[in-house]
This record gives C-alpha cells, structure tokens and sequence, in this order.
C-alpha cells in the first residue's frame, strides 16, 4: 500500500481548498494562493515575507541568519536537510527566521559533521516548515509578483482553514517600515575573538589582535565577527542603539557596520544621526549589508525596497574600479538608490544581475561599504580581500 507520509512528490496546489490525503501543512499567500504539504518542524503557524534563497549549501547559516528576521525562506534547492544540523555551523544561537518551506521530505542526515536531523533542529528552534511544495511554482510566483506576505501551518490532525491563514496573511503589516534591528541586537556590550573555522581544528582563537574594532550590532553574522578577528582584530560589539559617544569612548581603530534585517529607513531613525557622527569622526569604517544602506542613507542618499530581492550565494557583482566580477553571497530585500548618491560618494561595485547598487565609498574619508555578504557563510569567498581592505585603512589610513 502507498504510504503518503514518504512521498517525496510535491503536493499540487487545489485553488477549491481541497485537502489531499497526508497533507498536514499548507502555505497560504495573502491573495490566496495555496499550496498544501507535509509539515517538519514544529506544530503551529508562522506569517513573514515569503522570499526565497537559491543557495545550493548552507541551510543551517542561513536559517540562522539574523537578517531573515520576519521572513519566510522558501528553499530552491530540493535537498535540504540531507547533511543534518551541528553545533558550529549557526550564525546567532538564536533563530530569528519565521519558517521554511521545501520541496522534498527531510532525510536522514549523511555527513560526518551531523549531530542532530534538521527536523529536530527545527522543532527544537520553535520553527515551522512545510514540505513537498512546489518550489518552483512558488518562487516563480514570487520573481514575477514580488515577495508575497504569507502564512504557513503545520496542524497533523487538525483542519486547515485557508481562508483564516489568508486573513491573517493579509492583516500582517509587511517589512517595509518595520525597525527589526532592536529584536536581534544583543542586549549589552561584549568582546569577540573566534576566528574562522578550519578542517581538524575548528575555529581559532585571536590571542595577539593589533588592531581595535568596535561592531554596531545590527543583527550581525558570527561569521563576519570571526573574519574580523581572523585579520587580526580585538572585536568589541556594541548594540544598535548605541551612540556615536559610546562608540567612540571605546577608542576603536575603526568602526564596523554590521547587517540585518528590517526596513533601514526605519533602523536609520535613531542609527543614522549616529553613523553620521561616526563617519565625521575620521575613523575607517566598514559596512555591510543592512550596514551598507544605513550608511547610505547617512551620507544623504534614500533606500527603496526591492521587488524580490537578492538571496543566494551565486551573485555576480562587477568592481567598477577593476573590472573584476565577484560572485557572492547575498541576502536583502533593500537597496540604495543610485540616483540618490551625493557629490563626494562614489558607487563601487555593482550587481550585475539587475544593475543596483552593490558598494558605496567616500572619495575622501576611510569609508566605505557593501552590499553582499563577503563573509561567505555560505558561498563563495571571492570578497573575503574586502576585509583585508578595513584593516589596511585602519593600518595605513
């Protein structure tokens, strides 16, 4: 006899709301759509910006990605979960993404660095997945429409009422405005020295950095912390809303702007008077991401949201001053706008996917910012030099 609960075929979305047999899940859009599934993870509902991630490695990072907070990951890549979970493959302790959706049911694990299946991982973090969804269906709906506001439901034994979850999809309020950087921030000051990891021996310790940066936690990446300390950096990392005084009395040799998630013009409300302040204070300093933006907005351009973003590892990215095309990592739903740029800010990199804005730099001051992630986790490690950069700046001006 066929045993629904195995299959790993995606369950067809029913527009008439019928539920097919061994369909305990489903993801409900906010105009309607449905796609029923299988749920994995935990039981209960999750809402959030439905995006999507086309990263073919690197689940476990990127659900724990402090810059998917208030989102939804829908999952290109078929096989997620086939590698398990560990303990060192995280980039906060604390999970800040809604849920997940995938094609395939979740496997055993096989990999010689799993200690836990991603199922329990995920019922473990209180999050919500549905599985054998049609992804492809799905992230076409989202190229074509925008990244839509959704819900999903994990509910064995229960009845799923579309027409609730829709209401309740409808109702949510959207990224754009929402201040996300003040729920993952870190609640006090603290010193970081892990460094990057390495086959047999794990991550590393600075014991001799040489230089002192002060990290403006935005929802900020450990891995990005480690590579700031793997160049050779004391790291001290200080909450988003602190002040360019409090920065500043720490006497750093430069000043990090971290990522994270959220609308930045919302963030810049009480980040932005600040990095202004940093940024007179002649200091280096280095942005990404959500960090990159707020400096944007610091320096007199505007930030706009995205149609659909960019979220994966596989990112092309031209240097305008070499002409050299990077591929990078990738995870916002933001941009600077280019038209926005003030005399003395120049454009550095740019995406050579749909053309914005992928750098900023001062023309005259130490100063300078990305949009991608050259950290790397995961991805590609074609823009790990941009760290090497800070440092130089910090060491040579």
């Amino acid at each position: 006899m066929h045993d629904p609960s195995a299959d790993t075929r995606p369950v067809a979305p029913l527009p008439e709301g019928t539920r097919p047999r061994g369909a305990d899940a489903a993801v409900v859009l906010a105009d309607g759509s449905l796609f029923w599934g299988r749920g994995a993870g935990a039981v209960g509902v999750a809402l959030g910006e439905v995006c999507f991630n086309t990263s073919l490695t690197g689940y476990q990072e990127i659900l724990t990605d402090p810059s998917y907070a208030g989102q939804i990951i829908t999952f290109t890549f078929p096989h997620i979960g086939n590698v398990g979970t560990n303990g060192e493959d995280i980039e906060t302790l604390h999970p800040a993404v809604r849920g997940c959706i995938l094609r395939a049911d979740i496997t055993e694990p096989a990999n010689w660095r799993a200690t836990r299946h991603l199922d329990a991982w995920l019922k473990a973090n209180n999050l919500v997945a549905v599985t054998g969804v049609d992804t492809r269906q799905l992230t076409c709906r989202i190229r074509d429409g925008g990244a839509p506001i959704g819900a999903i439901v994990h509910d064995p034994g229960h009845e799923i009422d579309p027409d609730a979850l829709r209401s309740m999809a409808a109702s949510w309020p959207g990224l754009e405005g929402m201040d996300l950087a003040k729920e993952v921030t870190c609640g006090q000051a603290y010193q970081w020295d892990e460094t990057t990891w390495d086959l047999g021996a794990g991550y590393g310790v600075q014991r001799a950095p040489r230089r002192h940066v002060v990290a403006i936690d935005y929802g900020a990446k450990r891995n990005i912390l480690r590579c700031l300390a793997a160049a050779g950096c004391k790291v001290t990392v200080v909450p988003a809303t602190a002040t360019a005084d409090e920065v500043l009395a720490r006497e750093p040799d430069g000043i990090f702007l971290s990522n994270g998630p959220g609308d930045p013009a919302a963030t810049g409300v009480y980040a932005v008077p600040e990095i202004r302040r940093l940024v007179d204070a002649g200091k280096p300093l280095f942005g990404i991401c959500l960090g990159h933006q707020l400096l944007g907005l610091a320096l007199g351009a505007t930030t706009y949201k995205m149609h659909m973003g960019h979220r994966g590892a596989n990112q092309p990215v031209v240097d305008l001053d070499t002409g050299k095309v990077e591929i990078t990592s990738q995870n916002h739903g933001f941009a600077v706008d280019r038209d926005s740029l003030p005399d003395g800010v120049a454009e550095t990199h740019r995406s050579l996917f749909d053309g914005t804005v992928e750098g900023l730099r001062l023309v005259d001051r130490p100063v300078f910012s990305v949009q991608y992630h050259p950290e790397a986790s995961p991805g590609p490690q074609d823009s790990h030099y941009l760290f090497r950069r800070f440092v130089d700046l910090i060491d040579h001006g």
